[in-house]
């Protein structure tokens, strides 16, 4: 069985996929082979030739994490990468969120300081069946979040008004009951002049067979309530992202091989109070990949973390 270049099998990578944003089902259907071939290879148990599974199942996780997956081939390592998409507890609450309120058709609000992950986990979470998922923009007219709210459900654009726009999506999602309707950056749809914006959303919720997410930076909760009591009290679930534990980010670096001090500067960019996040972590990693593979390296070493954070100041 393949194993990447952190030394996690291509299956367990599988696996932890598929605890967070899809079915074994749905999985199977997307690659082309049955339910019971992916469950035996995934148990270790495929006797068959893996070489086509494997490689089916290697372009699936990079489509759906735009993570490159490079598996070994022959025994050649080909440097040292960012393992796979990581299941946090923040990652499994936005799940449970997106999969409650597409399943009850309600409203969700998921809020998170920036670099928590937000923008990845949701966007991989959208690449299941009957999501959409638009990212918002505090340029955006109201015309401009109609077209790209049509967009993200693949529907023709209407001429005419915005309520003549606004009603054919309705339509079309009453005749198409079951979609999930994600919007990210939603906090830049209001401010203090305009809730015009954010109302549309509230009109397709109230009038549409559709479940919503917003979510957005921490003061979205606050610009609702001051805002728009309408749709304050229609939220069914609220999730506040709380960032990598100590736990979970010594977790998620166990996949490399790391030297005690530079495991511990890692993990403070991790999840120190000021400004440690998931996104400093990955940009640190990166650097120090570039330099470690640069000279051969495998091992992660202070040093070699002091010059990471240098190539940042720049």
């Amino acid at each position: 069985m393949s194993k990447n270049t952190t030394g996690r099998t291509l299956a367990q990578e599988v696996n932890e996929y598929l605890q967070t944003a899809m079915t074994m089902e749905a999985l199977s259907e997307k690659i082309g082979y049955s339910r019971t071939a992916v469950s035996l290879y995934l148990g270790g148990k495929y006797n068959a030739n893996q070489a086509n599974i494997e490689e089916k199942l290697a372009a699936f996780l990079e489509e759906m994490t735009g993570v490159p997956h490079t598996m070994r081939i022959n025994g050649k390592h080909e440097g040292v990468q960012h393992r796979g998409f990581f299941t946090s507890s923040d990652v499994k609450m936005m799940l449970t969120i997106c999969k409650r309120a597409q399943e009850d058709r309600g409203l969700g609000l998921i809020v998170g300081q920036s670099g928590y992950g937000k923008t990845c986990a949701l966007k991989l979470l959208s690449k299941q069946d009957k999501r959409a998922y638009i990212e918002c923009d505090d340029t955006m007219s109201a015309r401009d979040l109609i077209t790209a709210i049509e967009r993200a459900f693949q529907l023709p654009s209407v001429t005419g008004t915005i309520w003549r726009r606004l009603n054919s999506i309705r339509e079309y999602l009453n005749r198409n009951p079951g979609w999930l309707l994600i919007t990210h950056e939603t906090d830049k749809l209001i401010s203090k002049n305009t809730v015009k914006k954010v109302e549309i959303l509230r009109g397709i919720f109230d009038q549409a067979d559709v479940g919503v997410v917003l979510a957005g930076e921490p003061k979205l909760e606050e610009l609702i309530k001051i805002n728009t009591d309408r749709l304050a009290n229609r939220i069914d679930f609220y999730g506040l992202l709380q960032g990598l534990s100590d736990t979970e980010a010594a977790e998620y670096l166990s996949a490399y091989d790391i030297e005690p001090d530079a495991l511990d500067e890692l993990k403070y960019r991790a999840c120190n109070d000021r400004n440690g996040c998931f996104r400093l972590l990955n940009r640190t990693l990166g650097n120090c990949f570039r330099i470690m593979n640069g000279r051969n390296e495998t091992v992660i070493t202070p040093q070699v973390v002091r010059e990471a954070s240098s190539i940042m100041l720049l």
